[in-house]
């Protein structure tokens, strides 16, 4: 394990994820939001309006789109200027 620091709340704490323990489930329901966001054909292809739309801040969804899951997404959003 690793002394990290939260990058939503930005505490400190042990562990190998990228959130500490208080904020698994706040990230947990956004990217949930977020998946469910992008099974509709008819997504935003800009990093603000998905911000607006799902209620997801900027930062967060940077950091969510990061992931390998949505590099398929990200490709396709007009949102390299952002990251």
């Amino acid at each position: 394990m690793e002394f990290k620091k939260c990058e939503r709340c930005g505490c400190f704490y042990l562990s190998e994820t990228a959130v500490c323990e208080n904020c698994m489930p706040k990230d947990n329901f956004e990217l949930s939001k977020l998946r469910n966001y992008f099974d509709n054909e008819n997504y935003s292809n800009t990093i603000d309006h998905i911000a607006v739309d799902t209620g997801i801040s900027v930062k967060n969804l940077n950091r969510y789109l990061e992931n390998e899951e949505f590099s398929k997404i990200y490709n396709k959003l007009n949102i390299s200027n952002n990251l």
